[in-house]
C-alpha cells in the first residue's frame, strides 16, 4: 500500500510504500493530485506484481528507484511465466518415477489434487497462494459431504499434507519459491479413532438406540472378528465368488495379515510349499527402498487353497490375477470383495483390513481401528 503527502513548502507530492522491511520515501515532482494519484496507482501495482513473483527486483537495484518508475528503471523487468496450481500438479505427476509410490498412493494423491483444482481453481497462480487461499480450502471442505457424513478434519489434514508434498517438490525443482502455505490454517477439531469391537459389542451398542446412520456405519468400520466368524466369511465367499481367484485371496487376507496391495503384486514364487511360508512384498516398512520383504507360515487351509488355485491359474507372474501377467486394479479389488459378501450380513466389512487386523489375533488382543 502506498499513501502520498503534501509537502507544504513546495506544493508537490510526496510518496511513501513498504517493500520487503524497508519504507521508502521519494519525491515525484508534481503538484498535480490526479497525476500523484495515478502513480500511486502504478506503484502498488509493481509491489502487487513484486509480491506475487510475476517480475523480479535486478540485482544491485535501487528497489526505491525500480518500484517508482514501474519496473523500468535499473534493469531490464524479467517477467517469469506464471504456474497454475494446474500445471504445477501436471509436472508432479509427470516426473514421478515408475514404482516411486504405491498405486494406491498415486491415486489418492490424484484425487486430492482433483479437489484442490475443484476448489481454489485451476488457473490460479500457485506462487500467490497464501495461508488464507488454504484456510478457505479448508473451510470448504470441512462442509462437504464424506464417507460417513461431513469430510472429517483427518482427511482435510492429508489434503494439505499432500499439497506440502507437491509445493515441497516444486521448490526442489525451481518452480516456487518459499515454503507451502500451510502453517497456520486451522482444521475444526477431530476425534480419535475407536477401537475394533467384535459384532455383538457393536450391535449392543446399536440396539439402545440413538445413533445416526452415519454413527452406526463408523462403528461397523472398526468390527474386529472372531476366529469362527473369520470361517463364516471365508464360507459366504466361497459360494458367492464370481472368480476362482478371489476365494484364495480372501484366505491370504485372513492368514498371513497381508494388505490388499501385497496381495497385488503378490507373485506365483513367493508360495513355498516345501517350508510352508508365503513372502509378502512390502512397501510401507521402509520408505528408502523401493520394495521390502517379509515371511508368515503358511496355515493348512492356505496351503490347500493356493495349490487348488495354481492348478487352475491363468499364467504368469501374478498370483491374483485375470490374465496372465496383469496386475488387478484397486477398483476391481474392492468391487469383487463387494460382490463376494453380497445379501450376507457381512457386507458390512469395509475391506480386506478387517481380515488382516482380525486374523491371527482371534479374541485376544484387538488393534487399533485404522
Amino acid at each position: 500500500m502506498a499513501t502520498l503527502q503534501l509537502d507544504p513548502i513546495s506544493g508537490r507530492y510526496r510518496i511513501r510504500f513498504m517493500f520487503g522491511t524497508r519504507e521508502y520515501k521519494r519525491s515525484i515532482k508534481t503538484k498535480d493530485e490526479a497525476v500523484a494519484k495515478a502513480i500511486r496507482g502504478r506503484v502498488e501495482e509493481t509491489l502487487r506484481l513484486l509480491e506475487q513473483g510475476r517480475i523480479e527486483l535486478p540485482p544491485d537495484s535501487d528497489p526505491g528507484r525500480f518500484i517508482l518508475s514501474d519496473g523500468k528503471r535499473n534493469g531490464k523487468i524479467i517477467v517469469q511465466k506464471v504456474l497454475s496450481l494446474e500445471e504445477l500438479f501436471n509436472l508432479y505427476r509427470q516426473a514421478l518415477p515408475e514404482g516411486a509410490k504405491e498405486a494406491n498412493t498415486v491415486t489418492t494423491e490424484r484425487l486430492h489434487c482433483k479437489h484442490f483444482l475443484r476448489i481454489l481453481g485451476a488457473k490460479i497462480a500457485v506462487q500467490s497462494l497464501g495461508v488464507p487461499d488454504l484456510q478457505r480450502y479448508a473451510d470448504a471442505r470441512a462442509q462437504e459431504k464424506g464417507r460417513r457424513g461431513k469430510v472429517r478434519p483427518q482427511t482435510i489434514k492429508k489434503e494439505l499434507d499432500t499439497m506440502r508434498v507437491i509445493w515441497n517438490w516444486g521448490v526442489s525443482h525451481g518452480h516456487l519459491k518459499g515454503a507451502a502455505p500451510i502453517k497456520g490454517v486451522k482444521l475444526p477439531k477431530g476425534k480419535e479413532q475407536m477401537p475394533f469391537q467384535t459384532w455383538d459389542e457393536i450391535q449392543a451398542i446399536i440396539d439402545r438406540g440413538g445413533l445416526t446412520s452415519a454413527e452406526q456405519k463408523e462403528l461397523w468400520d472398526c468390527l474386529f472378528l472372531t476366529t469362527p466368524q473369520i470361517r463364516d466369511v471365508l464360507e459366504v465367499v466361497k459360494t458367492k465368488a464370481q472368480h476362482a481367484f478371489i476365494f484364495p485371496m480372501f484366505v491370504m487376507a485372513a492368514h498371513t495379515g497381508a494388505r490388499r496391495s501385497e496381495m497385488m503384486r503378490s507373485r506365483v514364487e513367493d508360495f513355498d510349499f516345501e517350508a510352508k511360508t508365503v513372502l509378502i512384498r512390502e512397501k510401507k516398512k521402509d520408505k528408502s527402498v523401493q520394495i521390502t520383504y517379509r515371511r508368515v507360515p503358511m496355515s493348512p487351509l492356505l496351503a490347500q487353497v493356493m495349490a487348488d488355485w495354481f492348478a487352475r491359474h491363468p499364467g504368469g507372474m501374478y498370483t491374483f490375477c485375470l490374465a496372465p501377467n496383469q496386475m488387478l486394479k484397486q477398483t476391481f479389488t474392492t468391487k469383487y470383495f463387494r460382490q463376494s459378501l453380497k445379501n450376507s450380513k457381512w457386507l458390512r466389512l469395509r475391506g480386506f483390513h478387517v481380515l488382516r487386523h482380525s486374523f491371527p489375533c482371534g479374541e485376544r488382543d484387538r488393534p487399533a481401528c485404522d
